[in-house]
């Protein structure tokens, strides 16, 4: 039972009827309609529903009419200490440098309790620690972690577990409680120097070792992490430094080889390294200096070392055109481990001196020429010389040796080039024909006066002279006139002038040639440059003239090609072979016929010999004797007939060569019997004189019968035409 419900209307009689509407109404709460005892079902959680409102009504059972308005109450849940407190972000790692001072903050740690904190104390909590309290202390109002204890070294001791209690009702007997834990991690602090694992070490390398060749490690250790752990090497002596080089790898410095050694020099040596971190917190300098130092011996190893110049590179000299065996320098070498040269045997690299100029001393090193050597064809000779011990040849070493030719004055001076100019004919004595240049090949010869001249025995010396300017240049001067050349031909006068060159220093002579050009004058003279024709000029006069003959040869094909176009076309047009041309068609061919016999038609226009064709042209005025059949010829004193003939006679001409010509007729005709025939041809377009009529007649008699009718036929109507 949590609550009744009574209305002054109710006698107790039985016929009042209470009911209850509203939150729970049924599952938590339930009433008694005859007493309006409210009872509750089940437990009730205020955590999770702290009040319930709800509707009660009193009704008349007989009239189930009200007996007075309903009314609203609310039922409150009172809370009690049923829940502990709770930390809802467990579990928790928190940080803290190590040597940190005493109550430094760590975190802070949050517990909740779900029961009503306006309520009594079942909602206030405080906060202990029930482990790690030797290092750790809380808050037990806020729950903030603090450092109890000062010193707390990572290098022993880098993490804790602290485990803290939050109870409520304010910590008295009776109370709940919940636990968390916390993890403390203590960071790095460079709170730790290095140190050399060992105060001295000991190294050793041989004298043959190269720069950059690894002596030794030297090992140290930082407890510290990270940037706190650091580490730089140094030598502390400086004339150690210059020999070995300190490289760092990882804590290790490794020792480098800077330089060579020499065993006979010294034989060992002896320095300091130190070790340091490059930052270092300023609150823990009173742990001491924060570097720590080591010493460091390497022993050289001794060695057969090979023979050692005296010097890197040598320079030696000797003068040109020296006569064989002369004596250029000397090289010279010691075993470095004896300081003895007696053991050294010396040679030239044959590579270093294919023309073999030089030999070499084996004893004593001594170099000298095998022949004479010219400055100007070489000034230096690179050779190579081999020291070598004569106990151990593997041992060799080499030098280069620099061997320069000295001057001589040797050389005759020179032209300097190929002089090639021309001159008018008419120029005046004095003019300058051409400036010449001599060269020297000699050192310094540019330097000396060079004298020019031309022989007295030179026939140019009658025409040209030399006129000196001192130094190397002289000028070839015309020293009287010239004679004219005939006309203005165009063949020219060359004269090959002599030049003697002669040192003023040795005395050498040479002697160049000039070539002068004698040109013609046109209009009074010309410039130097204009007598003779330029190349370019020439070149395009040249072109020019090559372009007009081609266009020419060119204009003349085209003319050719087109002229023998229009002939094609003419012929064509007049070709008995066309199916409109009804042109006379007479057909001749050179080898033996078939006769009479042979009637197939055949037009050999084209064939027609031309020799034939002549022939009939030369006898078109005379006359066939043939025709009269052997009778006398009737003699016809008409003039009148006679220029009807010749008409006639032309006329035939016409239709005969020229095809061009009416009457447009087509004859096939037996025109010649072949060359060897004893009748010759048979045509009638040939019967104008060209055989006389008893030679033809005689000899077709002897022919077959065959032809005899033929002849009758042939002279019959020959005759009938006559007389006609």
């Amino acid at each position: 039972l949590c609550s009744q419900l009574h209305t002054d209307m109710d006698r107790g009689d039985g016929h009042t009827k209470y009911m209850l509407e509203g939150e729970g109404v049924g599952s938590v709460f339930v009433i008694d309609s005859n007493t309006g005892n409210i009872h509750v079902t089940k437990a009730l959680d205020r955590e999770e529903k702290d009040q319930y409102r709800l509707i009660a009504t009193a009704t008349d059972r007989q009239t189930g009419r009200a007996l007075e308005p309903s009314s609203e109450f609310i039922i409150r849940v009172q809370d009690i200490n049923d829940n502990p407190p709770v930390f809802p972000n467990e579990p928790y790692i928190a940080m803290v440098p190590e040597m940190a001072n005493i109550g430094t903050s760590i975190i802070q740690v949050t517990a909740r309790d779900a029961d009503d904190p306006t309520y009594g104390n079942s909602a206030r909590l405080v906060y202990a620690i029930t482990q790690g309290q030797d290092y750790f202390s809380v808050d037990a109002q806020t729950g903030t972690l603090r450092t109890a204890v000062p010193d707390m070294d990572r290098e022993s001791r880098d993490e804790y577990l602290v485990v803290l209690q939050a109870k409520d009702m304010g910590g008295h007997l009776g109370g709940l409680s919940g636990t968390t834990t916390v993890t403390v991690k203590l960071t790095d602090v460079n709170d730790n120097p290095p140190h050399f694992r060992r105060s001295a070490w000991s190294f050793s390398v041989s004298e043959l070792a190269a720069p950059g060749v690894e002596v030794g490690r030297l090992t140290a250790s930082d407890p510290d992490l990270g940037e706190n752990a650091l580490l730089e090497f140094t030598i502390m002596d400086s004339e150690e430094a210059e020999i070995f080089n300190l490289t760092k790898k990882d804590k290790e410095a490794v020792i480098v080889l800077s330089k060579l050694l020499d065993y006979e020099a010294c034989n060992s040596y002896t320095f300091s390294v130190e070790v340091s971190n490059p930052i270092v917190d300023p609150r823990y300098l009173k742990k001491g200096p924060f570097k720590d130092q080591t010493t460091v011996r390497v022993m050289v190893l001794n060695a057969d070392e090979p023979p050692q110049f005296s010097q890197v590179r040598y320079h030696l000299d000797v003068s040109e055109n020296c006569p064989p065996v002369c004596s250029v320098g000397r090289v010279y070498a010691v075993d470095p481990d004896t300081g003895q040269s007696s053991n050294i045997r010396y040679s030239i690299d044959p590579q270093s001196d294919p023309e073999a100029l030089f030999r070499i001393a084996s004893d004593t090193g001594f170099i000298s020429t095998v022949m004479e050597l010219d400055r100007e064809v070489e000034q230096w000779h690179n050779i190579t010389v081999i020291a070598a011990q004569r106990d151990n040849p593997n041992l060799v070493s080499r030098v280069v040796v620099a061997i320069e030719t000295l001057d001589q004055n040797d050389n005759a001076p020179e032209l300097d080039r190929q002089y090639t100019t021309s001159v008018c004919d008419s120029s005046a004595p004095g003019q300058v024909v051409q400036v010449l240049r001599a060269i020297d090949r000699d050192q310094g010869g540019q330097e000396n006066q060079v004298h020019f001249s031309i022989p007295p025995e030179s026939s140019s010396a009658l025409n040209l002279s030399v006129r000196e300017s001192g130094g190397v240049t002289a000028s070839l001067v015309l020293q009287s006139a010239l004679e004219p050349l005939p006309g203005f031909s165009s063949s020219l006068l060359t004269l090959y002038v002599p030049v003697v060159l002669r040192d003023g220093a040795s005395g050498l002579t040479n002697t160049g040639t000039v070539t002068v050009t004698i040109c013609p004058c046109l209009r009074g003279g010309m410039q130097t440059e204009d007598r003779v024709p330029s190349p370019s000029t020439s070149l395009i006069f040249s072109l020019v003239t090559l372009l007009s003959m081609l266009a020419c040869v060119t204009t003349l094909l085209v003319v050719c090609a087109l002229s023998l176009s229009l002939r094609h076309q003419k012929r064509d047009s007049h070709s008995p072979f066309e199916e409109d041309d009804v042109r006379e068609n007479i057909i001749s061919y050179d080898d033996e016929g078939g006769g009479e016999a042979d009637t197939a038609a055949f037009d050999i226009t084209a064939l027609q010999s031309m020799h034939r064709i002549q022939h009939m042209h030369n006898s078109r005025n005379i006359l066939p004797s043939w025709a009269f059949g052997g009778r006398s010829a009737v003699n016809a004193a008409d003039t009148g007939s006679d220029q009807r003939k010749d008409l006639l006679n032309i006329r035939l001409d016409q239709v005969t060569f020229d095809l061009s010509q009416p009457p447009y007729d087509s004859l096939q005709t037996y025109e010649f019997e072949g060359r060897d025939s004893r009748a010759e041809s048979l045509s009638s377009l040939e019967s104008d004189g060209e055989k006389d009529n008893g030679r033809v007649v005689g000899g077709m008699e002897e022919l077959n019968q065959k032809f005899q009718r033929l002849v009758e036929i042939i002279g019959g109507e020959s005759l009938d035409e006559i007389t006609a």
